[in-house]
């Protein structure tokens, strides 16, 4: 133990030099966290506005259409501008990038509303809609569901008019096409301590980018790894007689005490600093029970990335290589995992592929006790794929280091 205090010492020592490297591991998260809550929040939100503007051509101008208006203008999630004059004027809009969406209600519209097409031996003119070709085809697909429920529900207050009047309900004289409907669809969070509040953009970006910040210790580790090794460091110890997974175990505290460390950092961050930027606050478990299996999670996590950055420092001989393969290595690994781009939108191959990284391990056990309050039986599964791989990133960098010293 005498041997392994003066290996921690040296270890913080070496670590406490290197100022730049500590200071990118703290604000790097930091800056993450705060953009990417910014720039993800609407997909948590439902209902949430989009920066999407559109126009509608009214050439009906009847009580139908203007209901269809009134109808499309209940939804937040895009923006309605005034009408142009015309079809042209509103396909010049979108050319013009003041509009990505143009909808045109035809003449006889209202009057068609309740004809299927070609029944009564008739043509109905459909609703054209003109897009922008730059507009994602997801938000394409969201407008076109916005315009059909309200089409619905403008049909179905039509429908209740008329079944009113054919079986002599009563039915108020001169009464609105459109009937307001309540709200009777109310959504709640499943979790271990019954209905919880839907989660936040900060509830996803907080842990993610703290897995990601954790695993960057790659580039610290290395370095002091790479230059022990250049100055004859690693040969004297060595000659010492102090064997080499003793040198790793030396390496491994300093730098789990700063993934702890950063941990805190980046929780204070989303609960003070990211609402004065117009986010929801971080909530963290209510009860000690669940705040030590986040904390359990996260020195999971430290453990597989410490592990992970030793390998690569025993299988780079240069700074320049070491940063190529960790810095590669934690993108293709954050890419994957859901960290940069959250897994629920990702498709189904994509989500198979993710169960294959550790930052998606790691994730996946952060939201089992942030979101879904679960014990600790339920995050051993995430715990046991971080060890194992800790261990054998571990074992895997004492065996090329015997490899090494049997080349020479």
């Amino acid at each position: 133990m005498t041997r392994l205090h003066a290996l921690w010492l040296k270890e913080s020592i070496a670590l406490l030099r290197d100022r730049h490297g500590l200071l990118a591991l703290f604000i790097m998260p930091t800056v993450f966290i705060l953009v990417m809550t910014m720039a993800l929040r609407d997909a948590f939100s439902p209902g949430a506005s989009i920066d999407a503007a559109y126009v509608v051509v009214d050439l009906d101008r009847s009580p139908h259409s203007a209901a269809l208006l009134k109808r499309l203008d209940q939804g937040v999630s895009f923006r309605r501008l005034a009408p142009p004059a015309d079809p042209q004027a509103a396909r010049q809009g979108i050319a013009d990038g003041r509009q990505v969406l143009a909808l045109i209600l035809p003449q006889g519209f209202g009057e068609r509303l309740l004809a299927p097409a070609g029944a009564d031996g008739q043509p109905t003119a459909p609703l054209q809609l003109f897009t922008d070709p730059a507009l994602s085809p997801a938000l394409q697909l969201a407008f076109r569901n916005q315009v059909m429920a309200a089409l619905g529900a403008v049909r179905a207050d039509e429908l209740s008019q008329r079944a009113g009047l054919l079986f002599g309900l009563p039915v108020k004289p001169g009464a609105a096409v459109q009937r307001d409907w309540p709200d009777e669809i109310v959504s709640l969070a499943v979790g271990k301590a019954g209905s919880l509040r839907p989660p936040s953009s900060v509830q996803q970006n907080v842990p993610a980018w703290l897995i990601f910040a954790m695993f960057f210790v790659v580039i610290p580790v290395s370095a002091i790894f790479i230059i022990e090794r250049q100055q004859g460091t690693l040969q004297r110890l060595r000659a010492m007689g102090l064997p080499f997974h003793l040198v790793l175990a030396g390496k491994l505290l300093p730098f789990f005490v700063v993934n702890q460390l950063q941990a805190v950092l980046m929780v204070l961050v989303g609960i003070f600093l990211v609402p004065l930027f117009g986010s929801e606050a971080l909530e963290l478990p209510g009860s000690l029970p669940l705040l030590l299996n986040a904390w359990a999670v996260a020195a999971a996590v430290s453990l597989a990335a410490v592990a992970f950055a030793l390998l690569v420092a025993s299988l780079a001989r240069t700074a320049e290589q070491a940063t190529v393969i960790g810095g590669v290595g934690n993108i293709l690994m954050g890419a994957i995992g859901g960290i940069m781009v959250p897994k629920f939108v990702m498709p189904a191959a994509m989500q198979q592929l993710a169960a294959w990284s550790p930052m998606a391990w790691g994730l996946e056990g952060f939201h089992i006790v942030m979101l879904r309050h679960g014990g600790f039986a339920d995050i051993l599964p995430s715990l046991a794929r971080l060890l194992a791989f800790a261990a054998a990133a571990l074992l895997l960098a004492v065996w090329l280091n015997h490899r090494s010293l049997a080349a020479r």
